[in-house]
C-alpha cells in the first residue's frame, strides 16, 4: 500500500447555463407608474431595462430552464448530478426547498438537494459549499444554481427598488479536476445590516395573511446610501483579502465578475482595487439586479471573452449584510 497522498482535487466549472424571461420592464415603463425618468435611472444605476417572469411561473421554472440550457450547450447528462444547491431569496414556497421542486421537474430521484439564502451573495456561498463537496471527493457532479424571482417583491411605486431588480437564473456544473478550478473564497456575514435591506413579511416573525398591509412589510425595502457605502468597502476588502492570502496581485486577475447591483457600485469597486480598465464584466444594463443570479448570468453572457486558464475573481454583497469574494481558474 502506498503512503503517498492523493493528488489535490479542484472543483472545476465544466459547464454553465442561464435563463432570462422574455418580458421586459423598461425605464419608459417605470416612467408611467412613478415619478422617475430614464435619464435619472441610467445616471444612478446604469440600468435601462430588466426582465420580469410571467405571473404563472416561479423561481424553479427559471432554474430548470437554465439547467436545460447548460445540458444542451455542453452535452451534459442531468441524471449524472448527485448534488443540487440552489441559492435563492425567493423560493417557490417556504417548504419544501425549491431545490426539491427542481429535482422533481428534472426527474432526479436520488439527489442531495437543498436551498441556501445569502441574498445577493448567495451564489458565492453556494459555489464555495459545492466546491467543498467536490474537493472532499464525496460528490462528483454538483450543480450550483443562482435564481431569483425578485420582481414578485418589488413595490412598483417605490423608485428606490423598482428601478433595480429583475428576474433570472444561472447555473454552473462542478466536477473534480487535478488541473485547476476553485482556488479560494473569503465569505463573511453579520446581522448589522438587516434594517437596511430586507423583505420583512413571509417568515415566522411577520407571517403573510389578509392583515398584512400590501404596501408595508411584503415588499423589498432598501436604504440605498447605506447599502452603497457598505457594498463598495466590503467587496473591495474581500477581493484584496483573497489576493493577498494567495500571494497574488490584481494584475494576475484576468476578469472581475462583480455582483450586478448598480453600475456605480461596480465602477467604484473596480477603482478601489485598481483593476485595469476592460477587465470587469457587466451585464446590468439590460438585466438589472437579479440577486443570486447576477454572477452566473454575467459569466454566461460573456463566455466568448473568457479563455481556458484565465484567473477569474467573483465578488458580491447582499442583505444581512453578507459579502465575499472567490477566485478560480477557468477550465472550459
Amino acid at each position: 500500500m502506498s503512503d503517498s497522498l492523493p493528488n489535490k482535487v479542484f472543483a472545476a466549472i465544466t459547464a454553465i447555463g442561464g435563463y432570462i424571461p422574455q418580458n421586459k420592464r423598461t425605464n419608459f415603463d417605470l416612467e408611467q407608474v412613478c415619478d422617475t425618468s430614464d435619464e435619472w435611472i441610467v445616471k444612478r444605476t446604469g440600468i435601462k431595462e430588466r426582465r420580469i417572469l410571467e405571473e404563472e411561473l416561479a423561481t424553479s421554472d427559471m432554474a430548470v430552464r437554465a439547467i436545460q440550457d447548460l445540458a444542451t450547450q455542453f452535452g451534459k447528462n442531468i441524471h449524472d448530478v448527485d448534488a443540487l444547491l440552489v441559492a435563492t431569496s425567493t423560493p417557490d414556497m417556504p417548504m419544501p426547498a425549491t431545490a426539491n421542486i427542481i429535482a422533481e421537474k428534472l426527474g432526479l430521484n436520488n439527489v442531495w438537494a437543498f436551498d441556501m439564502n445569502a441574498a445577493c451573495s448567495g451564489f458565492l456561498y453556494a459555489l464555495d459549499m459545492g466546491a467543498s463537496l467536490v474537493e472532499t471527493r464525496r460528490y462528483k457532479n454538483v450543480l450550483i444554481v443562482g435564481a431569483d424571482n425578485i420582481s414578485t417583491y418589488v413595490d412598483m411605486q417605490d423608485r428606490s427598488t423598482n428601478i433595480l431588480f429583475g428576474d433570472g437564473a444561472g447555473v454552473v456544473w462542478l466536477e473534480p479536476s487535478e488541473e485547476g478550478g476553485v482556488i479560494d473564497a473569503y465569505l463573511q456575514s453579520n446581522g448589522s445590516g438587516r434594517a437596511f435591506l430586507n423583505i420583512e413579511a413571509g417568515g415566522s416573525l411577520y407571517p403573510v395573511d389578509e392583515n398584512t398591509p400590501l404596501t408595508d412589510k411584503r415588499y423589498l425595502k432598501q436604504d440605498g446610501k447605506t447599502v452603497f457605502k457598505h457594498a463598495v468597502q466590503s467587496m473591495s476588502d474581500a477581493c484584496m483579502n483573497v489576493l493577498q492570502r494567495n500571494n497574488l496581485t490584481i494584475d494576475d486577475v484576468n476578469w472581475l465578475v462583480p455582483h450586478q447591483a448598480n453600475q456605480r457600485i461596480i465602477d467604484a469597486v473596480g477603482r478601489s482595487i485598481n483593476i485595469a480598465e476592460g477587465k470587469t464584466l457587466s451585464n446590468i444594463e439590460y438585466l438589472g439586479n437579479t440577486i443570486a443570479a447576477t454572477i452566473p448570468l454575467c459569466i454566461w453572457e460573456n463566455l466568448k471573452q473568457i479563455k481556458t486558464g484565465d484567473l477569474v475573481m467573483l465578488t458580491a454583497f447582499g442583505a444581512g449584510f453578507s459579502w465575499g469574494a472567490s477566485l478560480f481558474r477557468w477550465m472550459i
